[in-house]
């Protein structure tokens, strides 16, 4: 089974590094000096990592074969996939591998159906559930402990608690500071 583990960025200096956007929880692992990737676009590797490093917060790659900032900067975009095990499982129990959490049914605590989990969007701050519900529309749910209680593989379930408003938006609450103003002002008069 092949994982999207990263995307290259920008070059960074001009002896072929590259800035990488990690999408692996294990970036040790598949990441490493050594590592043989493939790419998409195909026509871009397969890159062998000749050496990493931690620049800034960001990590920093390169890769054999690639020299200079022109080179480097042909890369940006790219995608960069590892082959893994299908049976292979994420160290820490609770972490899971995208190809895990596609297509689980989204519950509610009381069983109540959502929907299918269709898609995994990689965001910066956090990962989204993008799930299809039975009349076809999709609503997006933050992967976070706080919404989603619990990941059943076995039971082929993710149960989430919802806040008001995040499933259905008839149940949303709107606030604002206007609102309380307002109300104040009325307490006062």
């Amino acid at each position: 089974m092949q994982l999207v583990v990263a995307r290259i960025g920008r070059a960074h200096g001009i002896k072929g590094e590259v800035t990488v956007e990690v999408r692996t929880d294990e970036p040790e692992l598949r990441l490493g000096p050594g590592a043989v990737l493939t790419t998409d676009p195909a026509a871009n590797g397969p890159l062998t990592i000749e050496a990493g490093r931690v620049h800034s917060g960001r990590l920093l790659l390169r890769f054999e074969g690639v020299r200079d900032r022109t080179a480097a900067e042909a890369l940006r975009n790219t995608l960069l996939i590892a082959d893994v095990d299908p049976a292979e499982l994420p160290e820490d129990p609770e972490e899971f591998y995208d190809h895990q959490l596609i297509d689980l049914d989204v519950v509610l605590a009381d069983g109540t159906e959502i929907g299918r989990i269709t898609e995994i969007s990689h965001l910066p701050s956090q990962d989204l559930f993008i799930v299809e519900r039975p009349d076809g529309s999709e609503v997006m749910i933050p992967f976070v402990e706080e919404i989603v209680t619990e990941i059943d593989l076995e039971g082929q379930r993710a149960v989430i608690t919802p806040p008001p408003g995040l499933i259905d938006d008839s149940q949303a609450v709107v606030a604002s500071a206007r609102d309380d103003e307002a109300a104040e002002q009325e307490n006062e008069a």
